[in-house]
């Protein structure tokens, strides 16, 4: 497959079409959060939560507090809303009753993909448009730049 003709680009191009993508989706993850009942920290957290299941990972509550950078307490709240919006429930861990672990309520995935299938549709197009060779690439750039990003952020956190 030959991939279409692209358009020259800069390194600053590149990252000024990045930061405003970046923006959008500051603001995209506030309408979504209300299309859904929750607010950007639950969602950010509900996050988590569907990437450690697509691990396969068990997630404990202070594992969720560590990821989102939050307080065991302020964790607590969230986790207390997004049960009751039933997208989570806490379950005791077989290995270790003192934790506690988060788990997708069965239902939450179909609810959640009513809100974000056109977009991953949408995306699932636009990927279409690339060689294997160019989504490689895409996909190399977007983990490298997010290892870069968390690396920045850990020193602005810890600064």
């Amino acid at each position: 497959m030959k991939g279409k003709e692209r358009p020259a680009a800069t390194p600053e191009q590149a990252l000024y079409a990045m930061d405003r993508m970046i923006a959008l989706a500051q603001f995209g993850q506030q309408d979504i959060a209300g299309r859904l009942g929750l607010n950007v920290t639950d969602l950010t957290c509900l996050g988590f939560v569907i990437e450690a299941a697509l691990a396969g990972e068990a997630l404990a509550a202070g594992d969720l507090a560590e990821r989102a950078r939050l307080t065991t307490g302020a964790v607590t709240g969230v986790l207390n809303r997004l049960e009751k919006a039933r997208y989570v429930r806490r379950e005791a861990d077989p290995k270790d009753r003192r934790r506690v672990r988060v788990v997708m309520e069965e239902s939450a995935q179909a609810r959640l993909m009513e809100v974000y299938g056109p977009f991953y549709q949408r995306l699932g197009a636009l990927f279409a448009d690339y060689t294997p060779d160019e989504t490689a690439v895409l996909s190399d750039w977007f983990t490298r730049a997010r290892a870069t990003m968390q690396e920045s952020l850990d020193e602005i956190h810890d600064g």
